[in-house]
């Protein structure tokens, strides 16, 4: 039984999922040396923000095949490390959003009506309603920078409460800034014209103090900044000298450079809030980021496929939703094609047809690619090593578009050159969802994939088909299934076998010499 550790808190419903799979162990609080020290024994690691995942413990970990982080961010995973092992790391980009949403707008409505401040004045015994005179949001313009999901939530609630919208994201449409009532501006024109401003936006080398004293030079003196995405987005020195020089109206702040926070100059003051990263704690969000990870952990140590893998290409959760059938019918023909070409591959060209050619390709390819080396690599392929092992293979890869509807609406399209020639499969997918092997080399065939089957390339002559039933009874081989494709009578044929058993050793030699057959492969698949 596979092995799962859990090395910060998780909610009860997660750990439910994954013991219906695998050994779950628990052990949180534990040093970077220790974690090394045992990790080696693990299949996969579930952890929170607690845990912080180095180089040195994902080379440890050798039987790693995924890394679950219950949170939308994956900062304290190395991720670069992971990839390079071929360990999956996956998150729950939509667990936690409507919690983190509601927190930053919960901190924008505390700032304009100075609700801690007050709440400590009422406990201490005093009625100061003078003092806390505050702000309406009512027609005041914030500026979202970021409109991701939690970004995009943020600002629907806040267009619900009679706010105007500005929004900075360099990655979304005007037409989707447009269904969320945002008009898309630069981010000098945001800080300049937000009386809020809401961050919603990864830490990354680009993000890092995005927020300095130039961008707070640019703000408003009555404009207030609310960050609940990541520490070190907001230069925090600079922070608290504009706050002291009255250059902005206040704060709030959910997340820090470091946590817990240290010594800071933000705590002096009365129009800074401060909470302890409480953006996704809710009972609601930890349980379904615990089941949303849970539920991606238990799939790959089944060989599934996770929705949300932050390191591989293209595979986005709306993406795998749509591709999620595909992503199996691209890895079998990728195993087909790779079985019939043989030897060293060199090329393997992958073209989208129908209204599959709408789709993003670099899910389909990267499971193709998986497919195809999987005879070689076994279990060292997956979805996350699998171009760079082609690659370091030197195998050149290709996509092309064909829009065409043939006969499917949508299918796939594999040729793999290598040392032994050039051979092609196109597969799709029936209504039902089963996989069916639409074409091999040209010829057409319908036959859904099996365990076991046998390819010929024959002449298109009579007795043929018999013969070659004939001699795999007399070796005790049961066919399950046959079809002939052919091009034109009395020409080249292909012939399809599944097959109840594997081929003993000799008989496709056997094969190869019975009369009108030109070749013949057998694949495993």
């Amino acid at each position: 039984m596979a092995k799962v550790l859990v090395s910060d808190t998780i909610d009860k419903a997660g750990i439910d999922i994954l013991s219906q799979v695998a050994q779950v162990d628990i052990k949180t609080g534990l040093p970077p040396e220790e974690l090394v020290k045992i990790i080696p024994e693990y299949d996969a690691l579930m952890l929170r923000s607690g845990t912080q995942v180095t180089q040195a413990i994902i080379e440890a970990g050798t039987q790693l095949k995924i890394i679950g982080r219950a949170g939308v961010g994956v900062d304290n995973i190395d991720v670069k490390a992971a990839t390079r092992q071929g360990i999956v790391v996956v998150n729950s980009p939509e667990g936690n959003t409507i919690a983190a949403a509601e927190h930053a707008l919960a901190m924008m409505l505390s700032l304009s009506r100075h609700i801690p401040e007050a709440n400590q004045s009422v406990k201490a015994e005093k009625w100061e309603r003078k003092k806390f005179i505050g702000a309406e949001v009512y027609k005041k313009t914030l500026g979202v920078v970021g409109l991701g999901k939690i970004g995009s939530h943020v600002a629907n609630v806040a267009k619900s409460m009679g706010m105007k919208l500005l929004a900075f994201d360099p990655f979304i449409s005007k037409e989707r800034a447009d269904q969320l009532g945002c008009t898309l501006v630069d981010m000098d024109l945001l800080f300049a014209e937000s009386d809020y401003i809401t961050l919603h936006i990864p830490k990354t080398p680009e993000t890092a103090h995005l927020i300095s004293t130039e961008a707070l030079e640019k703000m408003k003196p009555t404009a207030r900044l609310i960050n609940c995405a990541r520490g070190g987005i907001i230069d925090e020195a600079a922070l608290a000298e504009a706050i002291a020089d009255k250059k902005i109206a206040g704060a709030a702040l959910d997340v820090f450079e470091e946590e817990p926070l240290g010594a800071s100059k933000l705590r002096e003051f009365d129009n800074v809030i401060l909470t302890p990263h409480l953006g996704a704690s809710t009972a609601e969000a930890q349980v379904n980021v615990a089941i949303d990870v849970a539920e991606q952990i238990r799939d790959v140590l089944l060989g599934l496929p996770a929705r949300s893998a932050v390191n591989i290409p293209g595979l986005t959760p709306d993406v795998m939703e749509k591709l999620r059938p595909y992503l199996q019918l691209a890895e079998t023909l990728g195993n087909l094609v790779g079985q019939l070409a043989g030897g060293r591959i060199e090329r393997l060209t992958v073209r989208l047809q129908g209204e599959l050619a709408t789709n993003k390709s670099q899910p389909l390819v990267v499971a193709s690619i998986k497919g195809l080396l999987s005879q070689a690599l076994r279990e060292r392929v997956n979805y996350v090593n699998a171009a760079i092992e082609a690659k370091e293979r030197g195998i050149r890869i290709i996509e092309t578009r064909d829009a065409t509807i043939r006969d499917y609406s949508g299918s796939l399209h594999l040729s793999a050159q290598g040392s032994m020639g050039e051979h092609s499969v196109t597969g799709a997918l029936l209504s039902d969802g089963e996989i069916r092997i639409t074409d091999v080399d040209g010829f057409p065939i319908n036959v859904p994939p099996s365990n076991y089957m046998l390819f010929t390339v024959h002449r298109d002559m009579p007795g043929i088909i018999g013969k070659i039933g004939s001699l795999l009874g007399s070796f005790n081989v049961n066919i399950a299934s046959m079809q002939v494709g052919r091009k034109i009578v009395r020409g080249d044929a292909v012939m399809a076998l599944s097959l109840d058993d594997p081929l003993p050793d000799g008989l496709l030699t056997e094969i190869t010499k019975v009369a009108g057959i030109r070749d013949a492969y057998t694949v495993k698949l």
